[in-house]
């Protein structure tokens, strides 16, 4: 229980003593019977008065959150010319691929915000909010939907219609397709696309935005707590349900071609690994998973969540309704049944590539003088696509973790996680000036500064996501290497005009 607290980036108007504070979901995130009600002040952007801590205005941005789709990027400060006069702005970017805009002062929105019917959960006990807020303009910066003639199409025929096959039964009914326990739900662009950390760049002399979007729709099912110990079903059963427990929040639902790892980069061949292994590193633990003691996960449930990692496939079969251990547990001391559900699961191909069709990761850049779009330009490439010559996918690979800088020289600079690469582009246009390649994979903002006149750029990057032997192939990625983890600096060259 809990939540709502501002785990992402505050923003403060020094000149006016206002403090902006984007606001996380109430926990937990894709489950709210215990929760009932709007959820006031999760999902919201909060502006306070930092000399006396009052709170000036606020709005909240999702109802009653099922999707983990919490604000976390910085509200921009910008002064925009809006209907003929100047006003100062904040603007928020959203996981969801809305943009909301604002004036600074008196929280009133620019453009109107419409409350639209969305779905209705159909979760025992669940009290889905029956409105959301959907800004009029700006249009939204990502895909709010996904439909069979958006699969992704660099996959072959036979996954093509396994994943068209996974699209129909799901529940996928657009941006607010609520969780569900009878069948999984798809939500776009998913927790992990929109915006996120760092997700955006204001030009305050220009009124342009500029926002870091992806489109990695999530993939979900709900189900009961208390699976590792309840003994309910068979093996296949309660092994799906142990592992849907204890161990898809972080790999990803288990398929045939194996589990994903736990930065989600590369597929696990869990056949190659075999049962000694998979239970060796259940107990004892493997870098950052931690070990699991038979308090947590009996003898018999590891026996039986091996046989699941054997056959995902079978536990969907069983006599349960689709394998998902749903007979009725006794509830909690306070009466309350609280499912559970995975956050951060993405529908990916079995190459690691998103399901949906590119361009899964791009640079959009928003007039917000005029509340229009200016340009799109795709970030990244796929390695394995960009040798064919196919140069204009983007690369959402761990994405969220990037973002970008603008500058008053007119460049915007940003890294890309999936191609180990580094760019500028013209902030007007949206033209790539610069690439280069680095050995390791750059995350985070790239710092912008200046020493004795000259300009520089530095970024930083990991080397801790290694393609494992044991892994199965991931095309989606370049992995970086260890040794070369660490700030890679750049200058401007001299006499550059700014």
């Amino acid at each position: 229980m809990g939540g709502a607290n501002t785990w992402g980036e505050i923003s403060i108007d020094t000149k006016r003593g206002i403090a902006y504070f984007p606001l996380g979901s109430p926990t937990h995130d894709m489950y709210g019977g215990d929760r009932k009600g709007a959820g006031l002040f999760g999902n919201c952007i909060l502006a306070l008065d930092v000399r006396t801590g009052k709170r000036l205005w606020h709005f909240q941005v999702v109802h009653h959150d099922l999707w983990d789709y919490d604000p976390t990027a910085a509200p921009k400060l910008m002064t925009v010319r809006h209907k003929g006069k100047l006003v100062d702005i904040v603007a928020l970017a959203t996981k969801f691929g809305l943009l909301y805009v604002f004036d600074r002062v008196t929280g009133d929105p620019l453009w109107p915000i419409e409350e639209r019917l969305v779905p209705k959960s159909d979760v025992p006990g669940e009290e889905s909010w029956p409105t959301q807020p959907i800004p009029t303009m700006p249009p939204p910066f990502a895909r709010l939907k996904f439909t069979v003639d958006d699969i992704n199409p660099y996959v072959d025929d036979a996954e093509r219609a396994k994943i068209r096959e996974t699209m129909l039964a799901a529940r996928n009914e657009g941006l607010f397709t609520p969780q569900t326990l009878n069948r999984n739900q798809i939500s776009v662009p998913g927790e992990l696309g929109g915006s996120n950390w760092g997700g955006s760049a204001a030009d305050p002399a220009t009124g342009m935005l500029y926002v870091r979007s992806a489109d990695q729709p999530g993939f979900h099912t709900l189900s009961l707590p208390g699976a590792r110990g309840g003994g309910r079903g068979s093996a296949m059963q309660r092994g799906r349900a142990a592992f849907m427990e204890l161990c898809q929040n972080c790999h990803g639902p288990a398929e045939a071609a194996g589990i994903h790892s736990m930065d989600r980069a590369t597929m696990i061949n869990v056949k190659e690994l075999g049962a000694d292994r998979i239970k060796r590193a259940v107990r004892g633990g493997n870098g950052q998973m931690p070990p699991l003691e038979p308090d947590a996960l009996s003898d018999d449930n590891l026996d039986a969540l091996v046989a699941h990692l054997s056959n995902p496939i079978a536990a969907g079969r069983g006599g349960d309704g689709g394998g998902r251990n749903n007979t009725p547990l006794p509830p909690s001391p306070d009466g309350v049944t609280r499912y559970t559900g995975p956050l951060g699961t993405m529908f990916r191909t079995a190459g690691g590539l998103p399901a949906i069709s590119p361009p899964w990761a791009q640079i959009v850049a928003y007039d917000l003088n005029e509340g229009t779009i200016k340009w799109r330009a795709p970030l990244g490439t796929v390695p394995s696509l960009a040798a064919k010559g196919i140069r204009n996918t983007g690369n959402a690979q761990r994405i969220h973790r990037n973002g970008p800088a603008v500058t008053a020289g007119g460049l915007i600079f940003v890294g890309s996680w999936g191609d180990r690469t580094v760019h500028a582009y013209d902030k007007d246009s949206g033209k790539i000036l610069w690439e280069h390649e680095l050995q390791a994979n750059p995350e985070g903002l790239a710092a912008v500064y200046e020493v004795g006149g000259r300009e520089y750029v530095a970024f930083c990057a990991s080397g801790t996501a290694q393609a494992s032997a044991e892994s199965g192939p991931n095309i989606a990625f370049t992995p970086g290497k260890v040794e070369a983890q660490g700030y890679y600096v750049f200058a401007l060259p001299k006499g550059t005009p700014r």
